[in-house]
């Protein structure tokens, strides 16, 4: 338990280097105790803390995706049917992309190639919402047994969504120029181990660039919170008092756009001042599952109904999952 608790605390959270920080700004005459002190230290430790985590992340995750290109994906897909079909897709939803806007181009790939729209629509759920990185960075600010059951929720929801949607045959709403698309089988190439290592250094490269920006403004925004909110205020919108305060936090991640890796700082500043647990994540997976960019870029893809139909399920199911976790809360934390 001990050593445990040391990765959690000290690898995965890195506390030494929030000491680390707080040692340097107290040399440099920086009170660490007031506003503008704790902030700065929140900022620099969380920014360094998420970018060490993101760039290790996204290495490891992206070699482990080179094994997975879209064309093996879809001839894994293709094995099996029903209920597993939808399981394997939510599965591989945990090795691709870190947001919905890069899984959409998956998703529309796939269901140009024939695959049922149920089963990639859980894969579409399940890319942004339950990837390892999440897994990961959740546990590192969270532990372990909140992270794991997020996983296991952000799964359940993917695969319950895309059953929905195979059973009342949405396939219909699918824009035609996709289900007129050929699909061409073209083998992937054999990677030897050194195009991986260069796949994954590329990819750290490109997803660093794109993300970071999301980074500087989510812990800013955690450094605000932390630092400059009243508990009392949090706690009264987002804590126990408040019986809808899931519902809120899932509608107001909706409109935005980000990642789990710019989310993280402002749930963790948020659980922090007071607000529930299920909150804090419904509002997360609001931001990475449902964000405005990627709606759009997916209702090039599908009808409107679809596209609804897509919405709804998605903030029911994440609505519900807030619920469990804070009924579930006095026991994960």
């Amino acid at each position: 338990m001990g050593v445990w608790k040391f990765i959690q605390d000290q690898v995965l959270g890195m506390k030494w280097l929030n000491g680390l920080f707080g040692s340097l700004l107290g040399a440099l005459g920086l009170d660490t105790g007031s506003r503008w002190g704790g902030s700065i230290q929140f900022f620099l430790y969380d920014v360094t803390k998420i970018t060490i985590l993101l760039c290790t992340l996204i290495f490891v995750i992206s070699y482990i995706q080179s094994y997975f290109p879209p064309e093996r994906s879809k001839k894994i897909l293709g094995r099996f049917h029903g209920l597993w079909a939808n399981c394997i897709a939510a599965l591989l939803g945990t090795v691709t992309p870190f947001c919905s806007c890069s899984s959409i181009p998956l998703f529309i790939g796939f269901t140009s190639a024939g695959l049922p729209v149920g089963v990639t629509f859980s894969f579409l759920i399940s890319s942004p919402m339950v990837d390892l990185g999440s897994l990961v960075l959740l546990m590192s600010i969270f532990g372990a047994k909140v992270a794991v059951v997020y996983v296991i929720f952000g799964l359940i929801v993917a695969v319950a969504g895309g059953t929905i949607i195979e059973k009342l045959h949405m396939e219909r709403y699918v824009e035609d120029f996709i289900k007129n698309a050929s699909g061409v089988d073209i083998d992937s190439p054999t990677l030897t181990q050194g195009e991986r290592l260069v796949y994954a250094r590329d990819q750290v490269v490109s997803t660093f660039r794109k993300v970071f920006p999301y980074i500087l403004i989510g812990v800013g925004i955690g450094a605000v919170i932390h630092n400059w909110i009243p508990e009392h205020v949090v706690a009264a919108v987002l804590g126990g008092s408040n019986p809808f305060g899931v519902v809120l936090a899932t509608l107001i991640g909706v409109p935005m756009y980000a990642d789990i890796f710019g989310t993280i700082p402002i749930a963790e500043a948020l659980l922090y001042k007071g607000a529930q647990l299920g909150t804090v994540l419904s509002f997360m997976m609001g931001v990475t599952t449902l964000s405005l960019p990627s709606m759009i870029m997916l209702r090039k893809a599908v009808k409107p109904r679809l596209l609804g139909l897509f919405i709804v399920i998605c903030t029911v199911g994440i609505i519900i999952v807030g619920y469990l976790f804070n009924l579930l809360q006095p026991l994960l934390v």
